[in-house]
């Protein structure tokens, strides 16, 4: 079976505990407004196909670098859109005895119900926490994502939580407090972690010639960034 990927990092530090490798797939539904990579989102614009097998044999080759403390994390695009791939490549990394993380906005296909047994940690892209807010930042609703946490819960993974942190959007005590009771009520949360909104990406929606929705908004401060994640830890206490 052939995946769609966009591309590889060998030596990836924030993907997950340790040094990982990670491996960005083809492919995404939702149209955030701060996306990045909008070179992901077609699932047919793909850089690589490539086979499950042949994937984990270059993960493997690095296993002396990320070792036992770290490991492979799958992300995108949207890896749960090639359910039937990842799900045997986390089968083959399990044989491996190789560490597994799936960084996920939690929109794609399948119960992912199998999926998850073979997954170690789940770190999910909160893009917001209710509807209109959901809504408006990604072109789709909120039940997709709800969706995928439930099982998530059902199952009893390791969970972070991640959220973009965009200047006039969410950089508030607000939504600070939103996300402090959305997480008080989920099981296995390990982490929550607050990133600042990015311009790098811009350059990508000119040679793309796509419209960029966030066009004048600078990069959130990472000094009030900071300061927003020791309110959050604070009050995750």
């Amino acid at each position: 079976m052939k995946g769609k990927i966009n591309s590889i990092e060998t030596m990836g530090l924030v993907d997950g505990p340790g040094i990982r490798f990670v491996c960005f797939f083809q492919g995404c539904h939702l149209r955030c407004k701060y996306c990045h990579n909008p070179e992901t989102w077609a699932e047919n614009g793909t850089r690589e196909e490539i086979e499950a097998k042949e994937l984990v044999k270059k993960i493997e080759r690095y296993k002396n670098y990320y070792n036992s403390d770290g490991g492979v994390t799958f992300s995108g695009g949207e890896p749960l859109l090639q359910p039937a791939f990842l799900l045997e490549c986390l089968k083959l990394c399990k044989e491996k005895k190789i560490n597994t993380a799936l960084d996920t906005a939690g929109v794609g296909f399948g119960d992912y119900d199998e999926i998850l047994d073979y997954v170690d940690l789940v770190i999910l892209d909160v893009k917001a926490v209710d509807e209109e807010e959901y809504q408006e930042l990604t072109g789709k609703p909120i039940k997709y994502f709800q969706n995928f946490l439930d099982k998530v819960q059902e199952k009893g993974n390791k969970l972070w939580l991640r959220q973009v942190i965009v200047p006039g959007m969410n950089d508030d005590e607000k939504h600070i407090k939103k996300l402090k009771n959305f997480a008080k009520k989920l099981k296995n949360v390990e982490k929550i972690e607050l990133l600042p909104y990015k311009t790098i990406g811009i350059a990508k929606y000119r040679e793309l010639n796509l419209p960029y929705r966030l066009e004048g908004v600078e990069d959130m401060d990472e000094t009030k960034c900071k300061e927003l994640q020791k309110i959050l830890d604070k009050t995750k206490k």
